[in-house]
C-alpha cells in the first residue's frame, strides 16, 4: 500500500516535479478563472481552445477551431508574434466582435527551452473593475503622443527671416549674410551676446535653404556632460561600453543627416572632441563610439558662440584649425541696446507671440511704456525683453502696458524711474547673475519708494507679504515692517 506522505516527500525532493506540477496548477487555475483560453503551435495553427471561449469566438464546437490559422479564428491576433519571437505580451486590451477584452499572451516552451507555440488567456470581458488601469494606459498613450510631437517639433525649424525683425544696420547686415548662407551649404558661425537670437537665425537659414524639408537638430554643447558628449554627437554601437544601450543609438549627426545641425555654445566643446568634429566637417563622415567603421553623413553645420572664439584660440582652449573650418561665413548679431530704433517692432512681435502662446489679454504697449523700455540697457537682450514683457502682462489687469508697469519690474532710479545697467565688452556678466541683481534692485527700489514699509512695497510689486519676506531673506535685506514717523 502506497504511503501518501512518502509520495509527497519524493515530489518535494524532485525540483523538476515541483516545477512541472506548479505549471500544471498555474494553467489549471488560470483556465478556471479566465473567460477563455486558446493555444497555437509554432506555425500559428490552433491546437487548443477551451469551452468557455467558444461563445466569444462564435463557434459551436472545439473541433471547428483546431488546426486552423489563428487569424481565421481571431482577426489581427498577436499570438503568432509571441510564438515567433518568444516574447510575452503580459497585458493588453483586444477587441473581438466589437467587445474589449483584457488578455495576456505567453510563449510555450519545451523541456529544452525552445519555443514551440503560444497560449493566450482572456482575463476579463468586463472592464469596470479595470477602469483605473485603462485610465492609466490612456494617460501613458497621451504622454507618448505628446513626447513624439515634441520630438518632432525639436527637429523642425519654425522660424523664418520674417521673425528676425528690425531694420537697423546691424540687423540688416545679419539678414543679408544669412540669406547668402541659405543659398549655399557652407558652414556658418553666428556670434553675439546671449539672447540676441542666434538659434532663431539658424532656423531661418535652414528654412530658406534647400534642406528645409529635412531635420533641424539643435544641440547646446555646454549642456552635455563631457563624459557623454562624444556619444551624443557620434552615436554608439550596441554594447560600446558598460551601461550603453544594447541596441546602440544614433548621434546628433545621424539624426540631422540631410539637414542642419545647430551647435550652440560651440566654444565650450572639450578639446579632445574638437578633432573628431573637425574630421566630421572635413570628411563628412563619423565614427560611432565602439565602432571601427566610418559612416557617411550629409549635414550642414551652423555653430554659435557668445564668447570670443579668437581669444579662446589664443588661450589654447579652442583648436585654430576647427575655428577656421567653422568660420567660413561669420555673422555677427547685434545686441538689443544697439537696435533702439527697432524696439517698437521687436516689442510688437514679442507681444503677439506671448499673447498667442498663453491665456493673456490682448496687449498694447503705450508710449510711456515704450519710453521706459528704451531707457534700459538690456544685458540679457531680446530674451530678457521677452521675460519683462511677459511678466508685465501677467501683472496687468488691462493688458495696456505703461511706464508704471515696467517701473515695478525694472530696477528703479529716483531720477528717471528706470536704471541703465552699464554693460561693456569687458564687464558682461552671466544672465542669471544679471537677473539676480535686477531682482535685488527692484526690491530695494520698492522699499525706498514705500518708505521702508514692507506691506506697501509688496502691494506696489503686486506680490504677497510672505513672498516679499522670502525675497528679502534671499538677498539678506530683511527689515521690520514698522510704520515710518
Amino acid at each position: 500500500m502506497r504511503n501518501p506522505m512518502t509520495d509527497r516527500q519524493s515530489i518535494v525532493s524532485d525540483p523538476e516535479s515541483v516545477r512541472a506540477r506548479a505549471m500544471e496548477t498555474l494553467f489549471e487555475r488560470l483556465e478556471s478563472l479566465c473567460e477563455g483560453a486558446i493555444a497555437i503551435d509554432r506555425s500559428g495553427r490552433v491546437v487548443y481552445v477551451n469551452e468557455k471561449y467558444l461563445h466569444s469566438l462564435h463557434l459551436n464546437h472545439v473541433s471547428e477551431a483546431i488546426g486552423r490559422p489563428i487569424e481565421e479564428i481571431i482577426p489581427n491576433s498577436l499570438m503568432r508574434r509571441v510564438a515567433e519571437t518568444g516574447e510575452p505580451i503580459l497585458l493588453d486590451i483586444m477587441e473581438l466582435g466589437g467587445e474589449p477584452l483584457v488578455v495576456t499572451r505567453m510563449p510555450i516552451e519545451d523541456e529544452n527551452r525552445n519555443v514551440i507555440g503560444a497560449i493566450g488567456f482572456v482575463l476579463s470581458d468586463h472592464l469596470d473593475n479595470l477602469k483605473p488601469l485603462i485610465a492609466r494606459m490612456g494617460q501613458l498613450e497621451r504622454d507618448l503622443r505628446l513626447a513624439k510631437r515634441q520630438l518632432s517639433q525639436a527637429r523642425t525649424a519654425r522660424f523664418t527671416f520674417d521673425d528676425y525683425v528690425g531694420e537697423t544696420a546691424g540687423i540688416a547686415r545679419a539678414k543679408e549674410l544669412s540669406a547668402r548662407a541659405a543659398r549655399q551649404s557652407v558652414t556658418v558661425l553666428l556670434s553675439g551676446e546671449t539672447g540676441t537670437g542666434k538659434e532663431l537665425l539658424a532656423q531661418a537659414i535652414h528654412n530658406a535653404s534647400s534642406r528645409a524639408d529635412k531635420p533641424f537638430v539643435s544641440v547646446n554643447v555646454a549642456a552635455i556632460p563631457d563624459t557623454l558628449i562624444e556619444s551624443e554627437f557620434f552615436g554608439t554601437v550596441p554594447g560600446a561600453y558598460t551601461g550603453a544601450d544594447r541596441k546602440g543609438r544614433d548621434g546628433k549627426f545621424r539624426s540631422a543627416d540631410g539637414g542642419t545641425l545647430f551647435l550652440d555654445e560651440i566654444g565650450e566643446m572639450p578639446l579632445q572632441l574638437q578633432a573628431k568634429l573637425l574630421r566630421a566637417l572635413q570628411e563628412r563622415e563619423i565614427e560611432p563610439v565602439g565602432s571601427d567603421k566610418v559612416t557617411k553623413v550629409d549635414v550642414r553645420v551652423i555653430a554659435a558662440s557668445n564668447v570670443d572664439l579668437k581669444k579662446r584660440v589664443t588661450d589654447g582652449a579652442f583648436r585654430p584649425d576647427l575655428y577656421y573650418r567653422l568660420n567660413v561665413l561669420s555673422i555677427e548679431l547685434p545686441p538689443l541696446r544697439d537696435c533702439a530704433d527697432d524696439l517698437p517692432e521687436i516689442c510688437g512681435r514679442l507681444l503677439d507671440d506671448i499673447v498667442q502662446s498663453g491665456d493673456y489679454l490682448n496687449a498694447k504697449l503705450t508710449p510711456s511704456g515704450l519710453a521706459a523700455l528704451a531707457r534700459y540697457d538690456w544685458p540679457g537682450n531680446v530674451r530678457e525683453l521677452r521675460n519683462v514683457l511677459e511678466r508685465a502682462l501677467i501683472l496687468s489687469d488691462s493688458g495696456r502696458l505703461t511706464g508704471d508697469d515696467f517701473a515695478r519690474i525694472l530696477p528703479a532710479d529716483p531720477a528717471v524711474g528706470i536704471a541703465l545697467l552699464p554693460v561693456t565688452a569687458d564687464a558682461v556678466v552671466p544672465y542669471a547673475q544679471a537677473e539676480a541683481e535686477f531682482e535685488k534692485r527692484t526690491l530695494e527700489g520698492a522699499l525706498e519708494a514705500a518708505g521702508g514699509q514692507i506691506s506697501e512695497a509688496a502691494r506696489m510689486l503686486r506680490i504677497s507679504r510672505a513672498t516679499f519676506y522670502k525675497k528679502l531673506a534671499k538677498f539678506g535685506l530683511a527689515m521690520s515692517d514698522s510704520p515710518t514717523v
